[in-house]
């Protein structure tokens, strides 16, 4: 019975992946994907990230349903609750049902560590879609927390119990290291049913890094493990590994949106401050000004998910404005690059 209703709940899952992907062809006045963060604090202090911190008080629960209603309003796809750890948010289930009560795509990006039977349960009954944790390496150390040693037993806990999608993201390139855990994390996620996804850390300025040889032979070799559905758009990721620069129209701001803790739309979590209007305010004007923008930051983008939803554009319009972000200066930053 089971895997009848998991099997069900994939078809539902791939029929609303379509329709948001045809949704995105027909029609550019809307987000396809936005980032919203229900609480900044995070219960690990992993040194590359530079999103979080340990202090902040979750985002009141009716802020939150208005920011909701705001992107529901801009008939948004996909929202994905990220941070910090928004399994720190106490009302986070609540936020799911108002994500799934607009007919939204509901995600949920976690370090996983507060995972339970229980709170597995709960995320099932809100109606959570996907979930994604990334893990760093196989032992803990210095750097991070997030290793498999640490976290398999959840990892087991997923594939009993969670009746959503799960995506396990492994890292390479700079700051790593043991750049082979990569493959490791990855089979076993395979193994337990899960898709598998590398991502690609670029240094302490900032700058992507060209991956060195054996991390690009392990890079291929996750993608080489296979994956399916939207996260096939990773054209881009050749000139990533490679260090080069890649010419594409960015549509960040418009297409995708990372909604701060303070209810902020700036560009992707790299570009705070770009370009800083409260989501309360943000019209379909807004959306139209970004989607035309180029971005100078673009050509040495490696945020994944960014790149993505601009590939469902990438043949029309192109732009004719022009923004001048700063790159955000912190440590090392995480960045997710989909294997095929």
């Amino acid at each position: 019975m089971m895997h009848i209703r998991r099997k069900a709940l994939w078809w539902h899952r791939r029929i609303r992946e379509l329709g948001m992907i045809l949704k995105g062809l027909a029609d550019i006045d809307h987000p396809v994907l936005v980032h919203i963060i229900p609480t900044r604090r995070c219960n690990l202090t992993c040194t590359y990230c530079n999103e979080y911190d340990n202090y902040s008080d979750p985002v009141p629960v009716e802020e939150m349903y208005r920011r909701i209603d705001r992107l529901a309003a801009l008939r948004t796809s996909i929202v994905t609750m990220s941070g910090g750890e928004p399994l720190l948010h106490p009302e986070l289930d609540a936020l799911i049902r108002r994500v799934r009560s607009h007919g939204m795509i509901s995600s949920l990006i976690t370090n996983g560590y507060l995972l339970t039977p229980e709170r597995i349960g709960q995320l099932n009954r809100a109606g959570l879609e996907y979930l994604q944790i990334s893990i760093d390496n196989i032992q803990p150390d210095n750097t991070s927390k997030k290793s498999l040693k640490v976290l398999d037993k959840k990892l087991r806990l997923l594939a009993e119990h969670a009746d959503f999608a799960v995506n396990i993201n492994s890292v390479v390139g700079a700051g790593v290291d043991n750049p082979q855990d990569a493959y490791g994390i990855a089979e076993r996620a395979r193994n337990l049913g899960f898709t598998s996804t590398v991502g690609i850390i670029h240094d302490s300025s900032g700058q992507l890094q060209p991956l060195g040889n054996l991390e690009q032979r392990l890079y291929r070799k996750i993608k080489a493990l296979g994956n399916r559905s939207y996260s096939r758009i990773t054209h881009f990721q050749d000139n990533i590994i490679a260090g080069r620069t890649n010419n594409w129209r960015c549509r960040a701001g418009s297409r995708y949106l990372y909604v701060c803790e303070d209810g902020l739309v700036h560009y992707c979590s790299q570009q705070r401050g770009f370009p800083g209007i409260p989501l309360a305010d943000y019209t379909v004007e807004h959306l139209r000004q970004a989607y035309m923008t180029q971005k100078t930051c673009a050509p040495r983008c490696t945020i994944s998910c960014v790149h993505k939803v601009a590939a469902i554009d990438f043949w029309r319009d192109p732009q004719t404005l022009t923004a001048n972000p700063v790159k955000v200066s912190e440590p090392l930053v995480q960045v997710q690059t989909v294997a095929d």
